[in-house]
């Protein structure tokens, strides 16, 4: 059983953004953390858990994540994703991550657990601390998926 704790960040919504991720098996632990120029405080908390599924190493594994979003754990325990995934995410956001997301989510047996932010749980803390930091780096990377929406919708308005 391999227990994922993910949060994410973003200073402005949209702004300067991170996600932080604690992996756990036995006596093992892996932290992942990565920051972005631009883009959303939903997205960070998505690509947290994605991230953390995509290092696993193995295909089958029983993995329980826990999150403090209600926008992850509720659209999948309440299987909202699925039925966006049949209507292609039209009007959806977020789809480049969904997508990714569906991807490696299938190849594993996962359970969500809501658990409340900025609580008293460690790892939910630390997750938010590696989230917070790394939207703060100096060296922040790109998110394509956003930035791309983000200049589709701008042309919109043109």
């Amino acid at each position: 059983m391999i227990t994922i704790y993910a949060d994410g960040a973003s200073r402005g919504n949209p702004g300067p953004g991170g996600y932080g991720s604690v992996m756990l098996f036995g006596a093992l632990r892996k932290e992942l953390a990565e920051g972005f120029r631009l883009t959303t405080n939903n997205r960070m908390e998505l690509l947290g858990v994605i991230a953390a599924l995509e290092a696993l190493k193995k295909e089958g594994c029983e993995v329980t994540v826990y999150s403090d979003s209600k926008y992850v754990v509720d659209s999948i325990e309440k299987k909202w994703v699925f039925g966006w995934e049949k209507k292609n995410f039209r009007e959806k956001k977020n789809p480049d991550l969904w997508i990714r997301f569906l991807n490696v989510y299938r190849k594993h047996k996962v359970k969500f657990i809501w658990v409340k932010g900025h609580d008293s749980n460690k790892e939910n803390n630390r997750c938010d601390e590696l989230a917070v930091a790394a939207a703060l780096g100096a060296h922040l990377k790109i998110d394509a998926g956003y930035e791309a929406e983000a200049k589709k919708a701008n042309a919109k308005l043109l």
